[in-house]
């Protein structure tokens, strides 16, 4: 049976699932060129940076992030599911103080190469307040480790993202970038907190 006048087969196009693939793959290579430039450059990094590192024209990135604006944000949303899983995987550990420490681990080394989660997320978001998913896990990961009796009787999951953000900001503003530093700080968070 022969195509209708104007189908996409005919026009020799590709058909919606083709064109849905390929503007899925471009996302993706956006979003990767976006973090590995803007780790190396900072949040002054431009859109056609971006574009050169994903392989694709700049107006391939301005129609889906028409801001640079858009496409940080973009980012930061990306790396907060980043966040949110990995503290998932922490509050399915038997061990809710080793689950404690590996998380601050892992998110102190993200931290130190990543300017996004750190200028986006850290001060803002509303991963801040207490009714916000990724804080009612880390809370329930704290309690834990409180009725464990490896954390002081008095901490919350607020002193935990306090003391993370203190230290994440002034090694930023230091211009310290070497992960095995933040995993020396998130260790001595974790030690302050032991009763």
């Amino acid at each position: 049976m022969s195509s209708p006048p104007g189908d996409t087969a005919e026009r020799g196009c590709p058909d919606w699932s083709e064109r849905r693939a390929d503007a899925r793959r471009n996302h993706e290579q956006i979003i990767a060129a976006a973090i590995a430039v803007f780790a190396e450059k900072g949040l002054n990094a431009t859109v056609p940076e971006v574009a050169a590192r994903a392989g694709v024209g700049k107006a391939t990135v301005y129609r889906s992030y028409p801001t640079k604006a858009d496409l940080i944000r973009a980012v930061a949303e990306h790396q907060v599911r980043w966040v949110e899983a990995r503290l998932a995987a922490a509050a399915e550990e038997s061990d809710p103080y080793a689950a404690l420490r590996g998380f601050l681990y892992d998110v102190s080394e993200r931290l130190a190469d990543d300017q996004v989660l750190l200028a986006e997320v850290l001060p803002k978001k509303d991963s801040r307040t207490a009714e916000a998913p990724v804080s009612r896990v880390l809370a329930g990961i704290v309690d834990a480790a409180r009725e464990q009796g490896t954390l002081r009787s008095d901490v919350t999951a607020l002193d935990v993202r306090i003391l993370v953000g203190g230290y994440a900001r002034v090694l930023s503003d230091l211009g310290i970038r070497d992960p095995k530093e933040w995993r020396r700080y998130a260790g001595l968070v974790m030690a302050a907190l032991r009763p």
